[in-house]
């Protein structure tokens, strides 16, 4: 659906920065609006997208379970797959974060490692790119309700992204944003994590859940849909109301 997308636009009559689009696992199967919004959002700042049709996983979820050699492999293509791009920007700060550990993995290794340091140089999770990069902190959208946002952890601890989307979603019109109660917890995700611990996790979305309902919030916010899924999932089984959805929903709505 993304791929479909993508190819309807006409990137060739916006001036500006040159973006490449890396769209991530979960946004490509499951969450396509939010490439499409991210599209939308970029060149309304009057960038220039595109999308590498070869590019795939960035190897994080083989690479955080000790499959180091297959993992490269996933590196390698994506490496190859954004060598030309100027910037490469997607809407997940853990899967962005795993492309800044690429140097680290590739140290030393001569045919990639100079690959590897170009890559992580060149990438930015969404709102890291419009505030940092663009010095956009107004993307001028209007989005009516009561919002909490969830500061996933690689996108805090890894990544470093931790004032971005706040300052972004404090400028929206129409946004009343509620501090998160004990907002650094983990929400029990933590890609494989969840799969090899899922009594441990269970107990921590219990927890972030309960956080959530304490706000009295309408929406919580993330940029990391893998924490958007597991703690949408539990609240909806214990039947509330709150609606999780990415921030590119808020950041696109006019």
């Amino acid at each position: 659906m993304v791929r479909s997308y993508l190819g309807s636009l006409h990137n060739e009559e916006v001036r500006g920065l040159k973006v490449s689009l890396f769209i991530t696992c979960l946004s490509d199967m499951f969450f396509t609006d939010v490439g499409k919004n991210t599209v939308e959002i970029l060149e309304r700042a009057g960038c220039a997208v595109d999308f590498p049709a070869s590019q795939t996983c960035c190897g994080q979820p083989a690479f955080n379970s000790g499959y180091l050699k297959e993992a490269k492999q996933s590196m390698k293509q994506m490496m190859r797959s954004f060598r030309d791009s100027e910037y490469v920007v997607g809407p997940s700060g853990s899967c962005i974060g795993m492309l800044k550990e690429y140097p680290k993995i590739f140290a030393g290794d001569k045919e990639w490692e100079e690959d590897a340091r170009d890559l992580a140089n060149k990438s930015y999770e969404l709102t890291q790119f419009l505030v940092d990069v663009l010095g956009i902190t107004d993307v001028g959208s209007t989005f009516k309700g009561r919002v909490t946002y969830h500061p996933s952890c690689h996108m805090t601890r890894i990544l470093g992204v931790k004032d971005q989307p706040r300052k972004l979603l404090q400028n929206v019109k129409g946004v009343e944003l509620i501090e998160l109660p004990v907002a650094e917890d983990c929400c029990g995700f933590g890609g494989t994590f969840s799969v090899k611990n899922p009594d441990i996790s269970r107990e921590m979305v219990k927890e972030k859940s309960r956080h959530v309902s304490e706000t009295g919030a309408d929406y919580l916010v993330g940029g990391d849909m893998g924490c958007l899924m597991n703690i949408g999932g539990r609240m909806r089984r214990e039947g509330k109301q709150v609606e999780v959805i990415h921030i590119t929903e808020i950041l696109n709505t006019h």
